[in-house]
């Protein structure tokens, strides 16, 4: 039992030395990165003395600028004007009109304010009387006579005429209503419809039937807006 034991015992030590022997061997110590800890002393003391070197030549750091949240006077927004209630603005403009002074060529009749600032109930009174007197009725003339045309002058024929329109005047024949209607419509107005009458020999002759009932009016046409025109 005991030389088990003191078999088992001699195995482990026989088993870690062989693994003592097969572990890599510890390298020497070194500094940071890849060189020693000697040469990396020397480099540290070297930069401290180049940065000690700079610090003199180059004199003392200035201060931080301190940054400031406030904004500058001049940039600062200007305060916002109150809206323009632009309705109410141009009903003043309607309501209250503006005399203006400044243009004589443009009449401020319309303004109450000025005309009641130079003008009065006298003043108005004597403006009319010299109006009044200065009135001149001016007398009508006759028409002037037409030149140069050979067409019958219709409003002539109006203002000679003084019977009433379907008053026979002049003798006709029997012509049936359809004919009448049908030579009319050749014809684009009442006016053009009496010319061509009055060329073919009326009012006393009618050949195509436009004046049916002998009035001397052919197609409807009416010679009263001619006479009202002369006042009579």
């Amino acid at each position: 039992m005991t030389f088990v034991n003191m078999t088992s015992r001699a195995a482990l030590v026989a088993t870690g030395l062989a693994l003592a022997a097969c572990a890599p061997s510890t390298p020497p110590q070194r500094g940071v990165g890849f060189q020693d800890y000697s040469t990396y002393q020397a480099q540290e003391r070297a930069r401290a003395a180049r940065e000690a070197q700079l610090s003199r030549t180059a004199g003392p750091v200035p201060p931080t600028l301190a940054v400031s949240n406030e904004v500058p006077a001049q940039t600062q927004a200007a305060p916002t004007a109150p809206p323009v209630d632009v309705v109410a603005v141009a009903s003043e403009a309607l309501d209250e009109p503006t005399a203006t002074t400044n243009n004589p060529a443009i009449s401020d009749e319309q303004s109450f304010e000025a005309v009641a600032s130079r003008e009065t109930i006298e003043s108005d009174a004597e403006r009319l009387e010299r109006q009044r007197a200065q009135f001149q009725p001016v007398a009508p003339e006759a028409l002037p006579e037409r030149s140069g045309s050979s067409s019958p002058n219709i409003v002539e024929f109006a203002l000679a005429t003084n019977h009433a329109i379907g008053q026979p005047v002049y003798k006709r024949g029997r012509t049936s209503p359809s004919r009448t209607e049908r030579n009319c419509a050749e014809y684009p107005s009442p006016d053009r419809a009496q010319i061509a009458f009055m060329e073919m020999g009326g009012p006393d002759r009618d050949r195509r039937g436009l004046d049916p009932d002998g009035d001397g009016f052919a197609c409807g046409w009416d010679p009263r807006p001619f006479r009202a025109a002369r006042g009579g």
